[in-house]
């Protein structure tokens, strides 16, 4: 199955004129990677998803722990977490491709009601398991519908709530059932995470954010750490961080306006979280970049 579903994505990718990248599916959120070469290391807080690996292979990095995976793996990540990651294996003969979907929590909470799953007990953010059959056949089917728009603007949600249903029915069920729990600690620390993501270039004190999520400030302090791997104020300073750099590679910006721009008030202190983050200060990173 893996095999023909690795067939169906190359032919769209190849009908579509998309030769490396990401390529964003006309179904919410849905993307396809592709890329023949190996990557640099990206730095991101990534959003929960699952990424089915066809072809190549991955590396994602989450603190002290490295994760490797390939074709026939899934990647697994149920909370907004920090990770560093690299495409280690992709040539022009046999780019490295893959599917991710990002979890939807209110859809996995009206499946879970439905089948009446409870959640399990806390488990760890990113795991990496072979991909169960009934996720790759679902996902070849949401791929097939692709070659058909019409259909697809008709079928597209029932597809994606099936590729939902069997990554909780399946062995992935225990690790994503948290994010489906109405008002669970994993839902009530996601409304403060997206305050964070929206309004990150502002003072955001944890008192507003332990607000937002309905918890107590050290309560809230306490499941946030334990759900993302960082405090509110370092997963802030990621956030800005990322966008900085986002800014100077991508838009040409300087190191002050990025700082400012993200919301930063010292450039010298920008520049030291900058390079202790990423290593480098930002002139010399960027030229790697760059």
């Amino acid at each position: 199955m893996s095999a023909a579903l690795l067939e169906v994505v190359r032919d769209y990718l190849d009908k579509s004129e998309n030769f490396g990248g990401l390529a964003q599916a006309p179904i919410p959120g849905l993307t396809i990677i592709r890329t023949s070469e190996p990557s640099g290391l990206d730095y991101a807080i990534t959003r929960p998803l699952a990424c089915l690996v066809l072809q190549g292979c991955k590396r994602v990095m989450m603190g002290t722990r490295t994760f490797n995976f390939s074709a026939g793996d899934s990647l697994l990540i149920t909370a907004d977490v920090p990770t560093v990651s690299q495409i280690i294996e992709a040539s022009h003969e046999a780019p490295y491709i893959s599917l991710v979907i990002d979890l939807d929590p209110a859809l996995l909470t009206e499946l879970m009601e439905e089948m009446k799953a409870v959640p399990s007990a806390e488990v760890e953010p990113i795991r990496i398991e072979p991909t169960d059959s009934e996720v790759a056949e679902a996902a070849l089917r949401l791929m097939r519908l692709l070659e058909r728009p019409a259909s697809a603007a008709v079928l597209h949600a029932s597809r994606v709530r099936e590729l939902h249903y069997w990554l909780l029915a399946g062995r992935h069920g225990s690790a994503i059932s948290r994010l489906g729990w109405p008002d669970g600690h994993a839902q009530r620390i996601a409304r403060a995470v997206k305050v964070l993501r929206t309004e990150f270039t502002r003072l955001l004190p944890v008192e507003h954010l332990a607000s937002v999520a309905g918890m107590s400030p050290s309560s809230f302090h306490h499941h946030f750490r334990n759900q993302t791997s960082l405090t509110p104020l370092q997963f802030q300073k990621q956030l800005r961080l990322i966008e900085a750099r986002r800014l100077m590679t991508g838009e040409g910006a300087s190191a002050s306006s990025a700082a400012f721009a993200v919301g930063y008030e010292s450039v010298s202190q920008f520049s030291r979280e900058y390079r202790r983050l990423f290593g480098l200060p930002p002139a010399r990173d960027v030229s790697t970049v760059c």
